[in-house]
């Protein structure tokens, strides 16, 4: 937490992008997003996309949406636009990624899924 009470911005290991929580989903589907022009990740959103494009994404359903989520490390990474429909100069984009639950809903997330890490409403 910031000493002022604001909270602080988290970063990659490498200090270079700049990851902000999602405050709105915080206590549903916790995850950290990048606005990819505003923050300078356009370098980011280009590599994600590649290998999106190169088949190393994994087909995942949140509820009704299905879409293309690239795990690594210890998170999964997604945008809400396909990559084919990205158009950096026309609008900026978000890039987003969160934490692994090492259960079915890092590919599948169903109706009565809520994001609790801990606790009865957890996936085991």
């Amino acid at each position: 937490m910031h000493p002022h009470g604001r909270r602080a911005r988290h970063h990659d290991p490498d200090r270079r992008r700049p990851w902000r929580e999602a405050v709105t989903y915080r206590d549903t589907w916790p995850h950290e997003y990048v606005v990819v022009r505003r923050d300078g990740q356009q370098a980011l959103l280009a590599a994600f996309c590649a290998r999106i494009a190169r088949g190393e994404g994994v087909e995942c359903r949140f509820f009704g949406q299905t879409r293309h989520y690239l795990f690594l490390g210890d998170h999964k990474y997604w945008t809400m636009t396909d990559c084919a429909d990205i158009d950096l100069d026309a609008d900026d984009y978000v890039l987003n990624r969160a934490s692994f639950y090492r259960d079915r809903r890092d590919f599948d997330v169903r109706a009565g899924d809520t994001g609790a890490r801990d606790g009865p409403n957890e996936v085991r």
